[in-house]
């Protein structure tokens, strides 16, 4: 920066104000200078671990989800291996019950007895 000292010949001195740490220190310039750089690194290093705060958090979410998915497929398979199981079991049941009435019918010694008759 160069001031105009004389204008009396039409001339003008100029002064150089390379030096001019009386005027504005260099140490606080620099400072404020550096002020705004930092304060913006140090904002967007906290958006930057916020961000990968959120992008962990949303991993683990779903990797919880598809791990519950997996576990309800795995159940909802057995559900339906049980139902067909009990399908079968009672079918079986009914079977046998019906063998077993036929063979009570069938035999003399599990004829119906008339205990009315035999206690008159």
């Amino acid at each position: 920066m160069e001031l105009p000292l004389t204008e009396e010949d039409g001339t003008f001195t100029n002064i150089s104000l390379a030096d001019d740490s009386e005027y504005r220190p260099r140490k606080l310039s620099s400072k404020v200078e550096r002020a705004p750089t930092t304060m913006m690194n140090a904002d967007m290093d906290a958006v930057e671990a916020e961000n990968q705060v959120e992008l962990e958090e949303k991993t683990r979410l779903i990797n919880q989800v598809l791990e519950l998915q997996h576990t309800l497929e795995d159940l909802s398979a057995r559900v339906d291996a049980v139902k067909e199981e009990n399908l079968k079991l009672k079918s079986e049941n009914q079977v046998l019950g019906q063998y077993i009435e036929n063979l009570m019918s069938a035999s003399s010694v599990f004829q119906t007895t008339d205990t009315k008759s035999k206690r008159k």
